[in-house]
């Protein structure tokens, strides 16, 4: 007799207990983590850019962390924000895994970071079932996208805990279709909240800042009907991710603190006991 083994199930399932662990040990010690996840090319890091400036007007303790799969110009950009900023290059790796988020934060995250933003890769297939420990979940999409994307990936739209909508300054000359959009995010996401950013005009910089501080403070986040593919659901999530996901970052990539901030230490600070 055959015996068919869900090996997705099981990485989720590992993945997921690490995300716990994770979050506990980030709420232990006053921090709230905001996963941004978009496509390529959406503006996730000009947006990025100005919240960092802006919570550092704001006198609010934040650090990010970007991930790329080769090179560090996102970090350089981020840097000149002052913030405390760490590049994590994944070489071909299409996503972040709980796990690798709390190696590269032991010994580096910063204190008192009470923000820290994680820039995934930029990708809405990969990275949609993992759980990185964070408190609250952003999906964007520009308005160059087209209004079905939240259609086309269901998975990705369906676990934000917020949607933003980004280059919204562009949204006539593409004639972006705001309502058909917010439908959209509806029939995948019921009740979750989308704002119109624009980081050309500033609109929604600070309601994105205002929400992640409302986290931190401990208001509710909106909780998706759609659970992780792990949880035990058994209906379709509308997505797979099948594709190779290229090699594992084994090769402690010397991240890069763009401020001259606490060199990077190499000893276990426990941040997540990953044993």
């Amino acid at each position: 007799m055959c015996r068919t083994v869900d090996l997705q199930q099981a990485v989720l399932a590992r993945n997921d207990g690490s995300a716990r662990e994770l979050r506990a040990a980030l709420t232990a010690r006053g921090t709230v983590a905001v996963n941004l996840l978009s496509s390529p090319g959406s503006g996730k890091t000009a947006l990025l850019e100005l919240e960092l400036g802006l919570a550092r007007e704001r006198a609010v303790p934040v650090a990010a962390l970007t991930a790329d799969l080769a090179t560090e110009n996102d970090a350089t950009r981020l840097g000149r924000s002052g913030v405390p900023v760490k590049q994590v290059l994944t070489d071909g790796l299409c996503h972040l895994e709980a796990v690798m988020l709390a190696g590269h934060l032991d010994g580096w995250l910063p204190e008192p970071t009470r923000l820290l933003f994680v820039e995934n890769v930029g990708n809405l297939v990969c990275p949609a079932s993992y759980d990185l420990g964070e408190s609250l979940r952003v999906v964007l999409a520009s308005v160059t996208e087209g209004e079905d994307k939240p259609l086309k990936y269901p998975t990705a739209f369906g676990l934000a805990n917020l949607v933003l909508v980004t280059k919204s300054d562009l949204a006539a000359a593409v004639d972006f279709d705001e309502a058909g959009f917010r439908a959209n995010v509806a029939r995948v996401n019921p009740g979750v909240e989308v704002l119109l950013t624009s980081a050309r005009t500033g609109e929604g910089v600070g309601a994105l800042l205002d929400r992640a501080l409302a986290v931190l403070e401990g208001a509710p986040v909106h909780q998706p009907v759609m659970g992780r593919p792990s949880a035990g659901h058994t209906h379709s999530h509308g997505q797979v991710d099948t594709h190779s996901h290229g090699p594992v970052d084994t090769h402690g990539h010397a991240p890069v603190d763009t401020h001259g901030h606490a060199p990077v230490d190499t000893h276990s600070h426990g941040l997540v006991d990953r044993h």
